[in-house]
């Protein structure tokens, strides 16, 4: 691992002598993305890549999907980021390739689009767009996150399966009208949305290691939901949205979450936010600061039983930490409690549950009824 530095002659893929930001980061040489995903996310990837003939199918499954068209379309309605183009950014690219050492620059573009995007799509090779809306939403280190966010994505290979996402949404739309065939597709798509969300997170762990400042990142998410008016946020407040998101409320409110986030491609930004704080404090990130990383070159030799049981693990520390009500509720069954029919009936009637008050947790009633919590979408 190596430091760059103004002035220094750290060089991106292909590009001698560019210049690297005024301030000391850290560059990671033969990163795997393995470092940075998310477990859901990694176990996935794992097993993905150890199937034999993956790579020969999604060839084949790529003459089915919209690539080229795509990749004509931003050639011809879009604006390619270079030398002579939107050259702040095309600086920013070649830095994050040269942080995270991806090989290859993948292509980018900026497309008129007043609403804040980014994506990264492709399956023989990469592409990164980025709305305008995002370009002058956010300042340069804000950006440098999210350039480094969509790297992130590139290295993992996220992109492949972001395309195809893409075309079975818009399949499912076409063979609406076939009995049962909406429903096999869309079951797809939601498992698919299930495993990107958390990609987004890997991603988002990808961008602070590119821009190696987490207040940058979180005034992104911030802008990203409130638009530019920083001045009127609190980084402390927009966290603690997150907080009340996940212990508010009851069972009922526990079920409105899981159908509002069912259709999303990308978790809740204050959810991404309170991730992205809690990674940064974690000893796994401060492992990769110091050096500590799986490298690619070990990737081959990842086992897929191991990176599965590491991802349950992950999601029983999850159940047990969590204080949503329906997972204290799982919690509750996984531990054999009795009665929980009549708890169910409780609190989907908002009643308490006995002499302890509201069960699994929730809000005790006053005066006015049940305190509602959980900030809203």
């Amino acid at each position: 691992m190596s430091d760059s530095s103004n002035g220094s002659n750290g060089h991106a893929p292909g590009e001698p002598g560019e210049r690297l930001p005024g301030r000391q980061r850290k560059r990671f040489p033969d990163i795997s993305s393995r470092a940075y995903e998310h477990p859901a996310d990694r176990s996935a990837l794992v097993a993905l890549r150890k199937l034999s003939g993956f790579d020969t199918v999604f060839k084949a499954l790529s003459g089915l999907l919209p690539e080229r068209s795509l990749r004509l379309l931003f050639l011809s309605d879009s604006v390619r980021v270079g030398e002579q183009q939107f050259q702040h950014l095309h600086t920013m690219l070649l830095d994050a390739c040269y942080i995270l050492d991806l090989p290859k620059v993948p292509p980018m573009y900026v497309t008129q689009d007043p609403q804040p995007n980014a994506m990264c799509i492709g399956l023989d090779e990469p592409v990164i767009v980025v709305t305008t809306g995002l370009v002058e939403l956010l300042d340069e280190e804000e950006m440098r996150a999210v350039v480094g966010h969509e790297v992130g994505h590139a290295l993992s290979g996220h992109a492949v399966y972001r395309t195809i996402l893409l075309f079975l949404t818009n399949f499912a739309v076409k063979v609406a009208w076939i009995p049962l065939g909406n429903v096999a597709i869309m079951a797809i798509v939601t498992a698919l949305r299930e495993w990107f969300r958390k990609s987004e997170l890997s991603a988002d762990r990808a961008g602070l290691l590119v821009g190696q400042d987490v207040r940058a990142s979180m005034r992104g998410l911030m802008k990203i939901a409130g638009g530019n008016h920083l001045h009127e946020m609190n980084v402390d407040a927009f966290l603690a949205q997150a907080e009340e998101y996940e212990a508010g409320g009851d069972l009922r409110d526990s079920v409105l979450k899981i159908m509002n986030v069912l259709p999303r491609s990308h978790p809740f930004t204050t959810v991404r936010a309170a991730e992205l704080k809690k990674w940064s404090e974690s000893r796994d990130f401060q492992r990769i600061m110091d050096g500590h990383y799986p490298r690619r070159a070990e990737d081959k030799d990842t086992s897929v039983t191991d990176s599965l049981r590491e991802s349950a693990n992950h999601y029983a520390e999850s159940v047990r930490s969590s204080k949503d009500p329906l997972m204290g509720l799982v919690r509750d069954i996984a531990g054999g409690a009795g009665d929980l029919g009549g708890r169910l009936k409780d609190v989907f009637s908002g009643r308490p549950s006995g002499p302890g008050g509201p069960a699994n947790g929730s809000p005790k009633e006053g005066p006015g009824g049940p305190t509602e919590g959980g900030g809203k979408a």
